[in-house]
């Protein structure tokens, strides 16, 4: 017998080599019929996994883990692959995985799918779920796996097979007369997948790589229940509404060309009205805490990133070198480099510090064509970055000034729930050398200090292996967004690597040299990202101290035309972004217009404003509010700026 404990800590005795399932079924029939996948001592297993010594056992289901959720989009994208082939017989199979919304599988055809073969493929999945093949596991030695592969005609299945090191398991999962290269894991029978809908079909190059072969990949979605389905089928209608590249489009945003290039948004005068008023908020906050900002160059030196550690680290993502004379320059990936040779131009007293210095820096990122989307991930983007360079005593003052400022941007400014923000503690991964810098104490030191400071707080946090930057650990603020999507915007990263290569210094008290802290920090993030994510949460209708036009003056008639103008040179002299429409056309048809341009205010000018000196009000979120004095107006809607009101 051996002793298993499981996530309550309670310890069962069971016989040596029972299965994960025979556990489930031991605990409960229910839990067993659930069951996905385990984890055992930490690592993910099949249910099939036979249990050969004490150990701890967490038994996963689709409802209580992401792996959980994964081991069942696995098992549907294998029978998605076995529906095709039995339908398209000459298909060749890629990969297939499940990722964080359902799954993909990437085939290899001359035929070209659509949407319309989708119900098709449907029918023949739900043929397969009934028919409940038992779905077994089995391993064979490299030749005999290459051998399966070749006769079964899989090219792309041998080319992964003869990819893997040496001594590595080879695995099967075989479904009826489908077999697939998997890792695993899978359910026990493809009875066990109840609903399933194809999504989309896009182009996707094998491995990802542009010079290879462009395959076909087709996303779906599975679920335990139908109504899974449904709230997830209508959250994605609710995202194509909230789509920031539809919305950019309808309100003449931005734009994209492909004379310009891939990832390469142009922002129109209303997008780029929004990211001046953004990054001169921001600005101001900064210049208010004590930042000094700079300029540097968009491209250096090779030189400064092998100093750096970008060179190494990060020059998968760098755009290729340009050679100029005696030099070779590259584009900047980002500015922290620049801003540490700014703190080093002159000497440093620790009296000088902290130092804050801050930048609305252009950097570039050798994004693949097929990854850039509308202004959430561009090759080019604005980064509202800061560099803190301090003494190791001012470390936890300076961190939590920034956690501060982080909750007064996106709480009290921009109105979200602190229920809706998670704080992640990022840490390297200890077992991956090449990935970070490699020094030990560094590392133990910046991660103990940054989990110290977010327990003084008091704030909530959970540690994420492997997610920390090149250089140090970091706190990654995810929040959640009205599409129930966690993503990460601010940030704020502890230093010591970068001043230990630049060697940076600063004369101390004992009138010695001290090397100080860096705390790289991100609060809006990109300009771009930063936008697109505005643009989803308020589906365009952006608050009245943001909106591009603020108010739009709207004439009944042509006998009010001089006053209209009159009313817009008067709004304009008070700072407020106006537009005059006074077109000859149907009041109604004005308003309609007005409110798909998402405007907060529409001035209604009629005979009788103009002889009263008012303005009738409508409001984009209240509908109309009736006659008031022009003065009133000015002064409502001042407010509502002045005050950031949502």
């Amino acid at each position: 017998m051996i002793k298993v404990t499981l996530k309550d800590e309670k310890v069962l005795e069971v016989e040596k080599e029972k299965t994960v399932l025979d556990v489930a079924k031991q605990i409960s029939e229910g839990l067993a019929r659930m069951a996905t996948c385990a984890e055992v001592n930490g690592k993910v297993e099949d249910i099939r996994y036979e249990l050969k010594e004490d150990c701890d056992l967490n038994i996963l289901t689709f409802e209580n883990s992401e792996e959980g959720k994964k081991a069942y989009w696995h098992t549907t994208s294998h029978i998605m692959a076995q529906a095709i082939k039995r339908l398209y017989p000459n298909v060749q199979l890629a990969i297939g995985p499940a990722i964080e919304n359902g799954f993909y599988y990437d085939f290899d055809t001359e035929y070209r799918f659509s949407e319309e073969d989708f119900e098709k493929i449907e029918e023949e999945m739900r043929r397969i779920i009934k028919e409940n093949l038992p779905i077994e596991r089995f391993e064979l030695p490299r030749k005999e796996a290459i051998k399966l592969m070749k006769d079964a005609n899989e090219s792309y299945k041998v080319e992964l097979i003869e990819d893997l090191p040496e001594g590595e398991t080879i695995s099967f999962y075989k479904q009826g007369e489908f077999t697939d290269l998997c890792a695993g894991p899978h359910l026990m029978s493809t009875g066990n997948i109840k609903f399933v809908k194809l999504l989309s079909v896009s182009g996707a190059y094998w491995r990802g790589n542009e010079k290879n072969k462009m395959l076909q990949r087709i996303y779906a979605i599975s679920f335990p229940k139908k109504s899974q389905l449904e709230e997830y089928l209508n959250l994605l209608e609710e995202a194509k509404q909230r789509d920031h590249r539809k919305i950019g489009k309808e309100l003449e945003l931005f734009m994209t060309h492909e004379l310009v290039g891939s990832g390469l948004p142009m922002y129109l005068p209303a997008g780029a009205t929004i990211r001046r008023i953004l990054e001169r908020y921001i600005q101001d906050k900064e210049i208010e805490l004590g930042y000094s900002h700079v300029y540097t160059p968009s491209l250096a030196n090779v030189a400064l990133y092998k100093t750096s550690g970008h060179w190494d680290h990060y020059k998968e993502d760098m755009f290729p070198i340009m050679k100029m004379e005696n030099e070779e320059l590259v584009l900047r990936p980002m500015n922290c480099p620049h801003h540490m040779l700014i703190y080093k131009n002159k000497m440093r007293s620790y009296r000088d510090l902290p130092i804050r210095i801050g930048e609305l820096a252009h950097d570039f990122r050798y994004e693949a064509s097929g990854t850039v989307c509308g202004l959430e991930r561009v090759r080019e983007m604005c980064q509202n970055d800061a560099h803190l360079f301090v003494r190791p005593d001012q470390i936890k003052e300076e961190v939590g000034n920034v956690l501060k400022l982080i909750k007064e941007v996106y709480q009290k400014d921009f109105g979200f729930a602190e229920s809706s923000f998670k704080y992640r503690l990022s840490l390297r991964d200890k077992n991956n050398k090449e990935k970070y810098i490699d020094n030990d104490e560094m590392w133990e030191t910046a991660e103990e200090q940054l989990r110290a400071i977010l327990k003084d707080m008091k704030i909530d946090f959970y540690e994420a292996e492997g997610e920390a930057a090149f250089y140090g650990p970091k706190i990654d603020i995810q929040i959640k967004t009205a599409l129930n999507h966690d993503v990460t915007i601010p940030t704020c990263q502890l230093d010591f690597a970068l001043p230990e290569r630049f060697d940076l210094t600063y004369i101390g008290e004992d009138n010695k040299e001290h090397r100080p802290v860096v705390i790289h920090r991100a609060i809006l993030g990109t300009s771009d990202r930063f936008i697109s994510f505005l643009i989803e949460e308020t589906k365009g209708a952006f608050p009245t101290w943001l909106a591009p036009v603020q108010a739009k003056v709207l004439t009944i008639t042509d006998n009010q035309k001089d006053y209209a103008q009159k009313l817009k040179n008067l709004l304009t002299s008070k700072k407020i972004r106006v537009e005059l429409d006074d077109r000859n056309e149907k009041i109604g048809y004005k308003i309609r217009e007005a409110q798909l341009q998402k405007v907060p205010y529409m001035l209604v000018i009629g005979d009788k404003e103009v002889e009263n000196n008012s303005v009738g009000v409508r409001s984009r979120k209240d509908g109309d509010i009736g006659q008031m004095s022009v003065d009133e107006f000015v002064a409502k809607i001042q407010e509502e700026i002045e005050t950031k009101a949502r």
